[in-house]
């Protein structure tokens, strides 16, 4: 009957590759819908089939697109269909969290509402017949299982504990650097060299790293936070006096002083990532240098996982529900021009910030990470999905401030940046839009205040500015005016407090010696004094909840990191102790939220500054603890914030003393009492110099570095797919090595990745394809491969890859390189004969019939403004004309319009910055050069995309005295046709970085990852350049290292 039906449905396909809806049975007391396993595949391969028409085929290829059956197996589209099942299968067994209707309701509605190929995702529910129960279980719950299982299988105790026991173990027993390679896991080693110019020249030396003056005081605070007995202060707020950016030289000065915290010999304790177990030695250390060595445990991938315990493959599921709803879909292309919209993701990690909960949603807004910031992000815990929010029209960047809900928008308020603020704005995340408050009448400008909403108004009160205060106001949004609370009888002056909301009035207390308080009623704009009879002990950075007839105070600090309490009855004015029995150990900076039934408190530091991933429940009515467990809760962390809603505690954010800020948490479910965590949206663990490619239908985004102060060398990735606004990871399985600044190209049905340096600094030769239908790697073959090199480039050639140049593994340039050939998977080198000079961070172009480099720096660490064109058919170079080029230079960028290159950007060996450019004619073998009319700021490590009739180029760094670096994130668009630019919006701009990556999808051009943070954000603007008359991808120009944080000669 099964073969019936797939043969019925394949035989239904429709002339747009439909299938047809199920028949609907609409009679009461309905039996409820379900699916065979065959009709799940036949509906799998209608997806597929959509992807792949939309997938580009370069018109270099010489042969015609294929079939998708040509390209995707029958037993490839059936595992797929296994993979969804297991996962959800799995969700269940091992989560107790089955998907359910509405989690599948919404993420359909996710889908349709922050989609940003409207037609595209017509064309995907088309496919399914538009059928609104077959999209939700084929293609939403596709989706939806890989987001939730890729997110909780990560970090799973229950999972990877007994990998982590073995290594704390091993650490344990082997504990001495002398014994670390005897360990099991992979042992590496990495030598990082302070440069104290921001691009001065690399004078040969030894394999190492070489880290600008941010790279090196980052590194060596996490490091001495990671090996010191004592805790490095990074989370602890001021009880007085005001936090202020440290500047580069006054920074650089106290990590100097931490270096002597640094001792040779030792070894970390065990740290965890998404991937690995891993610990770090200091092998040695002198001015300006340090040698690391780490072992790292790896973790099970899930895919590996996930086939040893469901081996089983489960070919039938029962729907949870089946009455779903076709969600509406913008009828717009979704790009309006000249703008920013995020990519999906969490906000970038910070601490010092603000949420709240709406209902539906946890917005997140402000805080540090570690610069001041204004952006934040709605997260969905039924999708386990993030959106971020405007900044047009946002607030000024800020921390310390506060946040309250009114019902219908966020209003933050105060805090402060380089300035104290007594500036606001009301978030409204329907229309995701924002509203200033109003100035004239609000109260003084501060930081550490606190607020709570009354149902009508917003009440501040308290903080600090150049003075404790004891004064506030009371801010209407309906009528967007300030009234000011009266000082008369108002409780002493003071910051680091608690305020609650009991209905009529609102209650402060603590932050003074005296443990005095006060109830504010606002209709009356009266003070009442709260009793100090039987208070708990003075304290501040406690916490305050409202039970409904009582306010519960928790924690804190006055000398020593405290865990008592007091239950404060406003009708009784009277205090009561909360029990110490079972409670949670002393600490600060922590969060507590309000169950209905209990008090949760978790986090925090103790009063030796370590921070805490342990909490309690503790129920008011018997006085009693009850502990939360630690059994996958999120890492250690304070000043972070929680938030209720009403069935979890979510907890996200904040920063440990190791100065790690996070953009992680979990959820808590007291019933269970049980953690999961909050998602990244799958997108792929920040990093810099990774590749990037477009297909079509997504791009790819791959290997690269990640953070300080390992500098890990990643095999993983991710695919973003505009359509859904969805991640989903690359394969690990029979991926190449981890890798960065390697090159890939795209060649019709796969990504070809090659070269690059490991986290050994060790130099490449290898290389992998990946095929994004099928999610599969196919290593190239060594046999004749070019010699092992990074900082080379790559072109596409229609049945190969050329690659050519960059540095091999004496750290020397070649001017050697090679033919790779997919069909034959074999390697054939390209001539010498005329090549142009051995160089490094060059750039290079296809122009469909030959290769175009140009510029770099050649052994002498000398810039370069030759070039050649090397012809594949006849394997001959001719040189590039030197007259009227451009300057000398290297990390520049470089396209093909379609009859010229467009170079521009870059710097000299003198570490000038250029904001010129010039465009080359191969034809003719002529240069003009590029307006400087309203060009962007000079930089180097920029991105460029060429989108059919202007180069657009963003981000990036610069630096104006040779030492600090300010990153970049501005840009411009070129015309060549009028010689004109144009600057880009930035508006919802993502922060500035380099080490990013950029592709044209024909509408937008999408920026990812990079430094300084590594981020995990990006973001898509939209220009409406007109489409590529002929749509080729093109080798994305590869983001390369701020001269010069790479090996040196040993």
């Amino acid at each position: 009957m099964s073969s019936l039906l797939l043969c019925a449905a394949a035989a239904g396909l429709t002339s747009s590759g439909a299938l047809p809806a199920l028949s609907q049975h609409d009679a009461p007391g309905r039996a409820r819908r379900t699916l065979t396993f065959e009709e799940r595949v036949s509906y799998q391969r209608a997806v597929e089939d959509v992807y792949w028409r939309h997938r580009i085929w370069p018109k270099e290829n010489a042969d015609a697109k294929p079939s998708l059956d040509a390209v995707m197996s029958q037993k490839q589209l059936e595992k797929k269909v296994n993979d969804y099942l297991r996962n959800s299968q799995a969700l269940e067994d091992y989560w107790q969290r089955p998907i359910t209707a509405e989690q599948l309701q919404a993420e359909m509605d996710r889908m349709a509402e922050h989609t940003k190929q409207p037609e595209v995702l017509r064309e995907l529910f088309d496919a399914l017949g538009n059928d609104p129960f077959v999209i939700a279980e084929c293609f939403a719950r596709p989706a939806l299982a890989d987001r939730l299982i890729t997110n909780w299988y990560a970090y799973d105790q229950r999972i990877h504990g007994e990998l982590k026991q073995r290594a704390e173990t091993e650490l344990q027993t082997r504990a001495s650097l002398e014994q670390m390679k005897q360990l099991s896991g992979k042992y590496t080693e990495i030598e990082l060299i302070r440069q104290e110019s921001a691009h001065g020249k690399n004078t040969p030396a030894r394999r190492s790293m070489k880290l600008n003056n941010h790279e090196w005081d980052d590194t060596v605070q996490k490091l001495v936070g990671m090996f010191s007995d004592q805790p490095v202060a990074a989370g602890v707020l001021p009880a007085k006096g005001r936090p202020m950016a440290e500047g580069p030289k006054a920074r650089g000065a106290a990590n100097d002083k931490l270096m002597t915290h640094l001792t040779t010999g030792t070894v970390s304790p065990l740290q965890e990532d998404e991937t690995r177990y891993y610990a770090t030695a200091m092998v040695n250390k002198s001015a300006g240098h340090l040698k690391l060595a780490t072992v790292s445990w790896l973790k099970e991938p899930l895919e590996s996982w996930r086939a040893r315990v469901e081996k089983q493959a489960a070919t039938a599921l029962t729907p949870p529900g089946d009455s779903y709803k076709l969600p509406p879909m913008s009828q717009g292309d979704g790009c309006v021009e000249d703008t920013w919209t995020a990519t999906a993701g969490p906000p970038d990690a910070r601490a010092s910030y603000t949420a709240v909960w709406t209902g539906s949603e946890m917005i997140v807004w402000g805080g540090l990470g570690p610069i001041p910031l204004n952006t934040g992000g709605r997260y969905n815990p039924s999708t386990d999905s993030w959106v971020a929010t405007t900044t047009t029209n946002a607030p000024a960047v800020r921390s310390y401030h506060t946040a309250v809900w009114t019902g219908n928008e966020m209003i933050v308020w105060g805090g402060l940046n380089d300035n104290l603020l007594n500036s606001g704005g009301r978030y409204n995340p329907i229309t995701d839009s924002w509203i200033p408050t109003t100035i004239p009448n609000a109260p003084d400008a501060r930081y550490l205040h606190t607020a709570v909403w009354t149902g009508n108004e917003m009440i501040v009160w308290g903080g600090l500015n150049d003075n404790l205060l004891n004064s506030g106001g009371r801010y209407n949004p309906s009528t967007d005016n300030w009234v000011a609370t009266t000082t008369t009888n108002a409780p002493g002056a003071r910051s680091g407090h608690t305020a609650v909301w009991t209905g009529t009035e609102m209650i402060v207390w603590g932050a003074t010696a005296d443990t005095t308080g006060g109830r504010y009623n606002p209709v009356t704009n009266n003070w009442t004094a709260t009793s100090t009879t039987n208070a708990p002990d003075f304290r501040y950075y406690h916490t305050a909840v409202w039970t409904g007839t009582e306010m519960v105070v928790w924690g804190g600090a006055n000398f020593l990191a405290l865990n008592t309490g007091g239950r404060y009855n406003p009708s009784t004015n009277s205090w009561t102790a909360t029990s110490i029995t079972d409670a949670p150990s002393g600490r600060r900076s922590h969060t507590a939220v309000w169950t209905g039934s209990e008090m949760i408190v978790w986090g925090g530091n103790n009063e030796d500054s370590f921070d805490l991933n342990t909490g309690g429940r503790y129920n008011p009515t018997s006085d009693s603890w009850t502990a939360t467990t630690t059994v996958n809760a999120p890492a250690s962390r304070s000043i972070h914030t929680a938030v209720w809603t009403g069935s979890e505690m979510i907890v996200w954010g904040g920063v440990n003393f190791d100065f790690v800020h996070f953009n992680t948490g979990g959820r808590y479910s007291p019933s269970t009492d049980s953690w999961v965590n909050t998602g990244t949206a799958n997108a792929p663990l920040g990093r810099r110099y990774h590749t990037a490619v477009w297909t079509g239908s997504e791009m790819i985004v791959w290997g690269g570095q990640d953070g300080e102060p390992q500098f890990h060398a990643l095999d993983t990735g991710g695919k973003y797919g505009p359509a859904t606004d969805t991640w989903t990871a690359t394969s690990t399985t029979d991926a190449p090595d981890g890798r960065a600044v390697h090159t890939a190209a795209w060649t019709g049905s796969e990504m070809i990745v090659w070269g690059g340096i490991d986290e050994n600094l060790l130099v490449l030769n290898t290389g992998g394809k990946y095929n994004p239908t099928s999610d599969s790697w196919t290593p190239t073959t060594t046999v004749n491969a070019p010699a092992a090199r990074y900082q080379h480039t790559a072109a596409w050639a229609g049945s190969g890859m050329i690659i050519w140049g960059g540095n091999d593994e004496n750290f020397l340039p070649v001017n050697t390189g090679g033919k790779y050939n997919l069909a034959t998977d074999s390697w054939t080198a390209t001539s010498t004969t005329d090549a142009p000079d051995a160089r490094v961070s060059h750039t290079t172009v296809w122009t469909g019939s030959e290769m175009i480099v140009w510029g770099g720096r050649d052994e002498n660490f000398l810039v370069l403004n030759t070039g050649g064109k090397y012809n594949p058919i006849s394997d001959s170079w001719t040189a590039t004309t030197t007259v009227n080029a451009p300057a000398a230079r290297d990390f520049h960028t470089a396209l093909w319009t379609g009859n010229e290159m467009i170079s521009w950007g870059g710097g000299d060996e003198a570490r000038n910055f250029f904001d010129t450019g010039g465009r080359y004619d191969p034809d003719t073998d002529t240069w003009t050069a590029t307006s400087t009319t309203n060009v962007p700021e000079s930089r180097t490590n920029h991105t460029a995309v060429w989108i059919g009739s202007e180069m657009i180029v963003w981000g990036g760094a610069r630096s104006t005295n040779g030492i600090d670096i300010t990153y970049l994130d501005t840009g411009g668009k070129y015309n060549p046709a009028t010689d004109s630019w144009t600057a880009t919006s930035t508006n919802n701009a993502p922060g500035a970085r380099f080490g990013h990556t950029a592709i044209w999808t024909d509408r937008e051009m999408i920026v990812w990852g990079g430094d300084p943070g590594f981020f995990v954000s990006g973001g898509r603007y939209c220009a409406q350049g007109g489409p590529t008359p002929t749509p080729t991808p093109r080798v994305t120009p590869r983001p390369r290292p701020v001269p010069h944080p790479r090996p040196t000669p040993p």
